[in-house]
């Protein structure tokens, strides 16, 4: 992500985030009648105590330079989940040219982890580098996740998975889960400004799916998710995990998606192996 991407990706974020409040949300007069919906700019200014010029600068996407305590007062003004924070500051944060490496180092992970990767079956793990690329999964994954049938060109990128394969498609809740997922990876991707990969993923799906085209506009951010997940599988029917996501100690870009299974899905599981 290059300076002018940065701030056309800030002032998005920035516009978006407004869009979505009402002067309600904030405990502001509704004033005369709003030709588009959300607060105003000057409304914005106005709680995060700053002036309506330089706010309106940065959803311009001009080059100036927010402190920390600026970016602090406008993640309460457009009242920002954490999550969210964090995005701001990723973007409004210039990085030095240092970090910004052109072609990052193939992603590998180590022995150890991959014995214990597998030593985990019946519950489905899999491990997952930087730009959502599946790095390693065991068996129990692969009966309940088909991690093998990937498309190309992405053939083993998660995302790419989600919004290319017709079987998930079909499901009930699918539009809720991708929503999530493109929050969650909007979120990583800002981590990586100087990384081409995340581009191509990201021009690749937006010529691909239209859903994809739409959540990504949303400029929605949201952190990993713990919680129970219940799958209708279309062979082996009612399956049901825990679910929560760690990042492997010796490398934080990589995470560990573990799914503990209830006993009845510990029981087909283990028929399957």
């Amino acid at each position: 992500m290059k300076d002018l991407e940065r701030r056309k990706a800030l002032a998005d974020f920035l516009r978006s985030r407004r869009a979505r409040l009402s002067p309600a949300d904030v405990v502001l007069p509704a004033g005369t009648r709003r030709r588009t919906p959300g607060l105003r700019r000057e409304e914005v200014a106005q709680l995060a105590h700053i002036g309506v010029s330089w706010y309106t600068a940065l959803e311009q996407g001009r080059d100036v330079r927010p402190s920390e305590q600026v970016l602090n007062s406008l993640a309460e003004a457009l009242r920002l989940s954490p999550a969210e924070k964090r995005h701001l500051f990723l973007l409004a944060l210039p990085h030095s040219e240092s970090q910004q490496a052109a072609s990052p180092p193939p992603e590998t992970i180590s022995e150890e982890l991959k014995l214990v990767v597998h030593a985990l079956n019946p519950h489905p793990v899999y491990v997952m580098g930087r730009r959502w690329d599946l790095l390693e999964w065991n068996r129990a994954a692969e009966i309940v996740f088909s991690f093998s049938s990937i498309a190309p060109p992405h053939h083993r990128n998660l995302l790419w998975r989600s919004f290319t394969h017709p079987d998930l498609k079909s499901h009930q809740n699918w539009h809720s889960v991708a929503k999530s997922l493109v929050s969650q990876f909007r979120a990583d991707s800002a981590r990586y400004p100087g990384d081409p990969s995340f581009a191509e993923l990201i021009e690749d799906l937006m010529e691909t799916s239209e859903e994809f085209r739409t959540l990504w506009k949303l400029h929605d951010v949201k952190s990993v998710r713990e919680g129970v997940k219940q799958m209708d599988h279309p062979q082996h029917g009612r399956l049901v995990f825990h679910h929560v996501t760690l990042q492997v100690p010796a490398n934080p870009d990589q995470k560990i998606v573990l799914y503990t299974c209830s006993e009845e899905t510990a029981r087909i599981l283990s028929e399957l192996l």
